[in-house]
C-alpha cells in the first residue's frame, strides 16, 4: 500500500483538522461538516496529479487550446454516514464520477468492548477496471474497511483503490496494508498513535458521524 500523510504539511489543510479536533468549533455542526467536505477536496486535488490524462483540444472564442483531461472512470464510495461530508468534498472535484454509498456500523452485542462490524446495505454501479475511491473519515481499527471490501468483491475488481480519510491510527493503516491489495493508495490528512480499549483513536476528535449528524439512538 502506498501512505500519502499529511499530518506534517504545512497547510490550510491543519487549520481544518485543528477545528475538527477542538471541542468548543464541534459544536458547531455544520461547521464540522464543512471542514470535513474541504479536507476531502484537498485529497481530492492531490489524488487527481496521480490519475491518468489524454490530450483534448478546445475551442475559445479566440482559438483553439490542447488540454491535460483525466480519462481514468471513477466511483466515489462513501461509508454511511460519517463519510457523506467527506464524499461530498471529493466529489466536488471529481463531478462527472459515479456514486457508491454502503453501510457499515460498529455492534457491540456485550455492551463491552469487543465489537463485529456489521455491513447492511450497498448500493453503486460496476466496480470492473475503474478507480475506486472510499471514503471513511476515521480510520481506527481497520476493520471497517476490511469488511468493506469483502462486500464488494461481487460488484467487480477495481483498478485502482484510493482510500480517503481524515484522522487514522498507525494500528489502523497497518491493518489496511495487510488486508488490502497492494495497488492500494491512502490519502490521509492527520495519523495518531493510539487507540483506546474500545478501539477509537486517541487524541482523534471522537465520534465523526454523531458530530457531524447527531447523536443516534
Amino acid at each position: 500500500m502506498t501512505l500519502h500523510d499529511f499530518t506534517n504539511a504545512p497547510s490550510v489543510l491543519q487549520r481544518f483538522v485543528t477545528e475538527l479536533r477542538n471541542t468548543e468549533t464541534q459544536q458547531d455542526r455544520m461547521r464540522f461538516r464543512k471542514n470535513i467536505e474541504r479536507i476531502g477536496e484537498i485529497l481530492a486535488y492531490e489524488l487527481s496529479k496521480t490519475l491518468e490524462y489524454d490530450e483534448e483540444t478546445v475551442a475559445t472564442p479566440l482559438g483553439k487550446k490542447t488540454m491535460q483531461i483525466q480519462t481514468d472512470e471513477l466511483v466515489v464510495c462513501s461509508i454511511l454516514r460519517a463519510g457523506l461530508p467527506l464524499h461530498q468534498g471529493v466529489l466536488n472535484y471529481f463531478d462527472a464520477a459515479e456514486n457508491g454509498f454502503i453501510s457499515a456500523y460498529r455492534h457491540h452485542p456485550n455492551d463491552d468492548d469487543d465489537f463485529e462490524v456489521i455491513v447492511k446495505y450497498w448500493a453503486a454501479p460496476s466496480l470492473e477496471g475503474k478507480i475506486l475511491v472510499l471514503c471513511d473519515p476515521m480510520l481506527a481499527t481497520g476493520r471497517t474497511l476490511e469488511n468493506v471490501l469483502k462486500a464488494i468483491e461481487a460488484y467487480g475488481k477495481p483498478k485502482e483503490i484510493h482510500i480517503v480519510s481524515v484522522i487514522g491510527s498507525q494500528d489502523g493503516i497497518s491493518h489496511v496494508a495487510n488486508t488490502f491489495p497492494d495497488e492500494t493508495v491512502l490519502w490521509i490528512a492527520a495519523v495518531d498513535d493510539n487507540l483506546n480499549a474500545r478501539g477509537y483513536i486517541v487524541p482523534g476528535l471522537g465520534d465523526a458521524g454523531d458530530l457531524a449528524y447527531g447523536e443516534k439512538m
